[in-house]
């Protein structure tokens, strides 16, 4: 099994892939999807669908793990995001994948034990459980990875 994990965002979104076998995980690895060129809000949501259902294709997961979304201070950045949270929604069911979502403190608490946890102490944990072989620039794939790794940890119980 599949699971991918997406950390929405309209500039960088990353996702995180983990394959399981039974409890045991076989392989893992994340990157971020990087629209933060394209000149408008419309032009990023495009290449965002795109370039989404492209990884969707690529690796043909089974299910999706996404984050929730959250409060914020900045109402303009909250209504961005949710336009870039429906994109991959979209995509996700384009493809007919199932989604279930976490809040980001249900990720931080299960992947670091802390629901308070730091991008830094997030970032630590993914390097500790899986080892990568080649460590990404950006918090948001390594955010990705943390948001399937909580769908896993959920998953491991239920099996």
């Amino acid at each position: 099994m599949i699971i991918i994990g997406i950390d929405p965002g309209s500039r960088y979104c990353g996702y995180g892939l983990i394959q399981m076998e039974g409890r045991k995980v076989l392989a893992a690895g994340c990157d971020a999807i990087d629209v933060s060129k394209e000149k408008t809000l419309s032009l990023r949501l495009k290449a965002l669908y795109d370039q989404m259902c492209a990884v969707l294709d690529e690796y043909k997961p089974e299910i999706a793990s996404v984050e929730s979304m959250f409060f914020h201070k900045q109402v303009k950045s909250i209504f961005t995001l949710g336009h870039a949270r429906g994109v991959l929604l979209l995509a996700l069911e384009s493809k007919g994948i199932p989604m279930v979502e976490y809040s980001p403190r249900e990720i931080k608490k299960s992947v670091v034990g802390n629901g308070n946890a730091t991008k830094t102490q997030v970032r630590y944990m993914i390097n500790q459980l899986y080892k990568l072989k080649e460590s990404p620039r950006r918090d948001d794939a390594y955010d990705a990875l943390a948001i399937a790794t909580c769908h896993y940890n959920r998953m491991k119980w239920m099996i």
